[in-house]
């Protein structure tokens, strides 16, 4: 549901650190016979104690004394729903991390993703443009639509439970609308 890879503003790239999302797949957990959407805060949540804006604030602090770019990259499922589509294939995603980190997508043309808030690039060198937007990817537009929107729901959903009035404004406006 999520682009392969997206460049972050800051807030995004707080607000996404923040959520620590995830999917568990079949296969890689006991008892999990489909993806299941989970969240972490920051990627390891028992670990975390302190205040969300602590963490949050931290890295938006160490992102701007260091000028950096940030990029959300997806590894997940392109194509279809899970039975139907196909992993990301390795060489794509190495290929898009490669161009992040070597700033080749730092002033490339993007579109702005309406359901997930984040800036998607329209060209990767050495990736199929079409990847690049998991829209283009699914035979069945409607099912891609009504699933991208239950992924942000579920989003939506934790964010309130979790995070609401915890955090910035300009954070909480990141979320993904459901």
């Amino acid at each position: 549901m999520l682009p392969p890879i997206a460049k972050l503003n800051p807030e995004q790239a707080m607000f996404w650190f923040m959520m620590g999302y995830t999917s568990k797949l079949a296969g890689t957990e006991t008892d999990v016979v489909e993806p299941k959407a989970a969240f972490s805060r920051f990627f390891g949540e028992p670990f975390m104690p302190r205040h969300p804006s602590d963490y949050t604030d931290l890295l938006g602090e160490k992102m701007k004394a260091h000028g950096v770019n940030v990029f959300l990259v997806n590894t997940g499922w392109t194509g279809g729903p899970y039975g139907v589509g196909e992993r990301i294939a390795i060489a794509s995603t190495r290929r898009m991390v490669n161009a992040a980190v070597d700033g080749e997508l730092d002033s490339v043309e993007s579109r702005a993703d309406e359901i997930f808030k984040v800036q998607v690039p329209l060209h990767c060198p050495g990736v199929p443009d079409e990847l690049l937007d998991p829209r283009r990817t699914w035979e069945d537009k409607e099912a891609f639509e009504r699933t991208a929107r239950s992924l942000a729901g579920k989003f939506r959903e934790h964010f309130t439970k979790a995070f609401a009035g915890k955090v910035a404004d300009e954070i909480a406006a990141q979320c993904p609308e459901g």
